[in-house]
């Protein structure tokens, strides 16, 4: 992956781009930090009796979800996907859609549509919120 600067002319910046204007690499960072957190919130509201919280019970949780960011990030940085406005909503589409995959095949089952849509509405927050503070701190600039 390249580690472009802010405001590169080749990456559109704001808060829907993939990067939101920060190197490629910090981009990456953010996506995997709010995958994990959006792992510990989901650990934290549906296991309350694995309480201290297992860091294996995170990672599992956690796995299936980073293959999806993971995946979309490698296509990007192989030049299969070309950054645009609106590449961050096909980051937070992979994730979940990958996500749901892997959670499937785990359980042999598919999951409940309630479960499908709190994932899809916390990624959203999580992966496009950091892009939007991002955008509106640079603005500011």
């Amino acid at each position: 992956m390249s580690n472009r600067d802010a405001g590169s002319s080749t990456d559109p910046v704001g808060p829907t781009s993939a990067t939101a204007g920060l190197s490629t690499r910090n981009a990456v960072i953010a996506d995997v930090v709010a995958v994990l957190v959006f792992a510990l919130l989901a650990r934290m509201a549906h296991n309350s009796d694995e309480l201290p919280l297992s860091f294996t019970g995170w990672l599992d949780t956690t796995w299936p979800f980073l293959i999806g960011t993971a995946l979309i990030w490698g296509l990007l940085a192989a030049g299969r996907i070309h950054p645009a406005p609106g590449s961050a909503w096909v980051i937070v589409g992979a994730t979940w859609v990958v996500g749901m995959l892997f959670w499937a095949l785990r359980h042999s089952e598919v999951p409940h549509w309630s479960f499908m849509i709190v994932a899809a509405v916390m990624l959203i927050v999580l992966l496009i919120g950091w892009r939007i503070i991002i955008s509106r701190i640079t603005a500011r600039r």
